[in-house]
């Protein structure tokens, strides 16, 4: 077995970890080899850089199959310190490997920690400007520096600068919360930027979400104060003395080039009024400088961010840029995403150029934000020294088109005109943000709708990753719940989100309200009224804080989370069932954005309470199963028995016997009870058959919305039907996915016809079909079984009619893991399957029957390493261990 990667708390050599018993976990190469299972592992910690001595704690060897999340139990841990560990692991045949040594770093764990102060203007004293404000310090250091790092909490976002030049490249930090609970702090290395002899540090105030100003468009105004930042530098010479460099009053302040930001209304930038070397020692200042204010501390608890930064991680350039009307130009950079544009300009001091940002165009050809919140725009003023370049710190927007009044592009046929005359726009680009997470899926097949509706799913669900998933990237920016817990697995299947899903369960924990209630988004900025409770209190939605936990559990092997959320998750259960009617429950949003006669919002073919009381029972049917894994038997016995009360009341109440259907027979009212174990064994194949036919009655179209259309692609799935599926994704008239691209789409809308009927073009909410790719087309189920103490993999791929080739990979916490299946004269099928090490998987091979069945040249009962299972439906049910298997089959 070959080691290949290792982790602390999911990452590879982190700074500024603030768990006390961080996680441990290892990863597996791919390997040709079978049967590779982990026997043992032992795990050395140690403040030694070799690992050799000053071991803090030594597991022993543990004779376990346990790859993930292995938490560490040695002494308490110190602020600061950078720890060493390495591993030894055995295999089957009890062979050690030893890996290199890795090492992580604690953040700051105690408040003592800090030796710095808040500052930022004075509390009480009314804002005269709408500037953000600038803080630098100058310090001298009489050493060579042997180790420096920057602790930093600004609010509401920051941007951190030494020496003239920016401090890493994260954008929008830190990310946002509920400041009167939580406030993120940020840990940097910067040894390399720093000087023997004279250094500057600078700090740059953004408003994000802590302070929404409104001024513009806003889809909420509130502040949970003014701009404010928290910095220490500590330094280590070589020499091994230290300093603290630390924000305080003797810091100086000054209004900064930003003349206006809001989150959700654009930003201003005046670079008349920048203070050329501010962030560099020997600034000589000006009377438009100050000192800074000591602040009060913002309420929430500081806590090290632990996502990954937000960066610039995809750039488009215009397709075209075009004038519909004179001195206004609009640029198309042929893709929707979410981020800023980043502009280089000639012209004289004072240029104004406004960049209007839009998803769509108006019948004359300039931006729309009708949908989208008006008016958001960026500004940008010359200070008319040459070319200029810039783009915003700490305002993001959802868009494909950018209107351009001011400026002249450089390549059109007005730019003759001397830059004195009107600025020239030398250069523009659009810059996607969203995480540096791992890619952790890919998918490929010969079918090219599938591909293009893959694409946009993805980058939706890009361009609504931040530090938290936002419903859109422009309207409301806020994090509703439901697809969290909707989406996971498909958003799973394709990058590691481990923290951002916790992130998510903080956030949800922060939310909720003494009586157990989690209100539908965290953090929740918007309180609904009572008189639109449904938009605060909604069992599709407040249940994401049991389903996520379960997620995280199930997809990577987090217990940690169930046990730290338990009483949180056990609460909202009492809640809800304290509000139900006799198990049922009676309000909320149900299947939201359905397909009706009255356009997309509230449901209209299903009613709310089948919706809400079928996600009631599935959180309490988790929530058994997290009570039992946590080993409190009392809950799991209890919430069980809940559990057969909700089934029994929800069939009482919405199941016909004489009709075998649910509810008002709606695809949603059939899917869900069916997917969800409700609906008794000997009615199973009538509800199915009137879900498949009420599919084909609306010719092969779903009906079904935000909450129902995953539950109507798994009822399928499960029940051996993705052929109906496919034909569905074939489908190019509305609603369908296909509707969307031929209309244009290049990320998925909100409304299943979103190109056509305006709304939001850039909803994640719809993407479930990404999951059925993957656990459907290419058959992958997986989950982390605790008695085992690794994964367990089953591989059942769909071969529906008209599709001849997929190729699918997804990276598990231990390892990678392969299918890809291709068609050959529609009689023929080869099937590549990879196991990861220290896996056990039952692979489903389509095959006319046992006998035509061959594995890598080998009749099936001679290969190596596979167990026969028997045959079904269809398929050779094989038990195969870890490694990689070539099946030829006759189908």
């Amino acid at each position: 077995m070959q080691l290949d990667e290792m982790f602390v708390e999911s990452k590879i050599c982190p700074i500024g970890v603030d768990v006390t018993h961080p996680s441990f976990g290892w990863s597996y190469k791919s390997s040709f080899n079978r049967a590779q299972i982990q026997t043992a592992y032992r795990i050395m910690v140690s403040t030694d850089e070799e690992c050799k001595k000053r071991l803090i704690w030594d597991s022993g060897k543990m004779l376990s199959r346990k790859n993930v999340h292995v938490l560490f139990e040695g002494p308490p841990l110190q602020s600061r310190l950078r720890y060493y560990w390495k591993l030894q692991i055995w295999d089957q045949n009890d062979q050690m490997t030893e890996s290199p040594v890795s090492w992580w770093e604690m953040g700051l764990l105690n408040e003592n920690d800090w030796a710095a102060r808040w500052i930022g203007e004075a509390d009480g004293e009314p804002q005269e400007r709408t500037s953000l404000p600038l803080f630098r310090y100058e310090f001298n250091l009489d050493k060579s520096v042997e180790r420096a790092r920057a602790y930093i909490c600004g609010l509401g976002q920051y941007e951190l600068r030494l020496n003239g030049n920016k401090v890493g490249d994260d954008v929008l930090s830190p990310g946002w919360t509920n400041y009167d609970k939580t406030c993120l702090y940020c840990v940097y290395d910067v040894t390399d930027e720093m000087n023997e002899g004279a250094n500057a540090v600078g700090v740059m105030l953004g408003n994000g979400f802590f302070n929404v100003t409104g001024g513009r468009y806003s889809k909420f105004k509130r502040s949970f104060g003014t701009p404010r930042c928290l910095v220490q530098l500590e330094i280590t010479y070589t020499d091994g003395t230290t300093v603290t460099i630390a924000s305080k009053q003797d810091w100086q302040t000054s209004a900064s080039p930003i003349t206006f930001s809001c989150i959700y209304g654009g930003e201003d930038f005046d670079a008349r009024l920048i203070h050329a070397g501010w962030d560099q020692p020997g600034f000589m200042g000006s009377v438009d400088w100050g000192y800074a204010a000591e602040v009060a501390s913002p309420v929430g608890k500081l806590k090290s961010q632990a996502l990954s930064p937000l960066k610039v991680m995809k750039t488009f350039k215009p397709l075209s840029i075009l004038q519909p009307k004179p001195g206004v130009y609009v640029a198309d950079f042929g893709q929707n995403f979410s981020g800023w544009v980043e502009i280089s300009v000639i012209g004289h001091e004072g240029s104004k150029v406004t960049l209007s940002p839009a998803e769509l165009l108006k019948d004359d050809g300039t931006a729309n934000q009708k949908w989208t919140g008006s008016p958001y725009r960026f500004s940008y003023i010359l200070k008319g020294d040459g070319e200029e370049i810039w783009s915003p710190r700490f305002s993001y927007y959802g868009f494909r088109y950018v209107q351009i009044e001011g400026a002249i592009p450089a390549d059109s046929t007005d730019s003759i005109r001397s830059p004195m005359d009107f600025p020239v726009l030398v250069h523009m680009e659009g810059q996607m943000i969203y995480p540096n997470t791992r890619v952790s899926g890919r998918f490929e097949s010969s079918d090219v709708m599938l591909n293009r509706t893959h694409e946009i799913i993805n980058q939706a669900i890009l361009s609504n990753m931040k530090s938290l998933f936002t419903d859109c990237p422009h309207r409301e920016k806020l994090g509703w719940l439901e697809q969290i817990h909707l989406m996971g697995p498909s958003v799973a299947f394709n990058y590691q989100i481990e923290p951002l899903l916790t992130k998510t369960m903080e956030d949800i924990r922060d939310a909720q309200l003494p009586s157990g209630m989690v209100p539908t988004t965290a953090p929740e900025y918007v309180v609904f009224s009572d008189k639109w409770r449904c938009f605060r209190d909604s069992v599709s939605w407040g249940g994401a804080y049991v389903l996520t936990g379960w997620n995280l559990f199930r997809m990577y092997g987090n217990t940690r989370i169930l046990a730290e959320h338990y009483e949180g998750m056990k609460a909202y259960v009492d809640y809800v069932t304290e509000g139900t009617d006799h198990f049922i429950v009676n309000q909320g949003l149900g299947d939201w954005y359905d397909v009706g006669e009255y356009g997309p919002g509230f449901a209209q073919k299903t009613p709310v309470p089948h919706t809400e009381t079928a996600m009631y029972y599935h959180i309490v049917d988790v929530f058994a199963q997290i009570a039992s894994l946590l080993n409190n038997s009392q809950d799991a016995f209890n919430y069980a028995n809940l559990r057969e009360k909700i089934k029994s009341a929800f069939n009482g109440t919405f199941f016909n016997r004489e009709t075998a259907s649910y509810a008002t027979g709606s695809q949603t009212s059939n899917a869900m009870p069916l997917v969800l174990g409700i609906v008794d064994d000997s009615y199973r194949e009538s509800v199915l058959a009137h879900l498949i036919e009420d599919i084909r009655m609306h010719g092969y179209h779903t009906t079904a919305g935000d909450v129902g259309h995953r539950y109507v692609l798994l009822a399928l799935a499960l029940n051996g039907r993705s052929d109906i599926i496919y034909t569905m994704t074939q489908k190019t008239d509305h609603p369908s996915y296909g509707y969307q691209i031929v209309h244009g789409a290049t990320t998925l809308t909100e409304a299943w016809d979103g190109p056509t009927v305006g709304k939001s073009q850039n909803h994640f909410m719809l993407g479930h079909l990404e999951e059925w790719l993957y656990s459907g087309l290419a058959g992958i189920d997986y989950r982390y079984d605790p008695d085992f103490e690794s994964y367990k993999v089953t591989i059942k791929p769909a071969l529906p009619e008209g599709l001849d080739e997929i190729k699918v990979e997804h990276q598990l916490p231990v390892g990678c893991m392969r299918v890809e299946w291709k068609r050959s004269n529609q009689t023929q099928l080869t099937l590549n399957v990879i196991i990861p090490t220290n896996c056990m998987g039952d692979v489903y091979v389509p095959a006319l029957s046992m006998d035509v069945i061959t594995e890598n040249g080998s009749m099936i009962e001679e290969a190596p390493c596979i167990e026969i299972i028997g045959y079904e439906a269809g398929y050779a049910v094989l038990r195969v261990s870890s490694g990689q298997y070539y099946f030829v089959s006759e189908i």
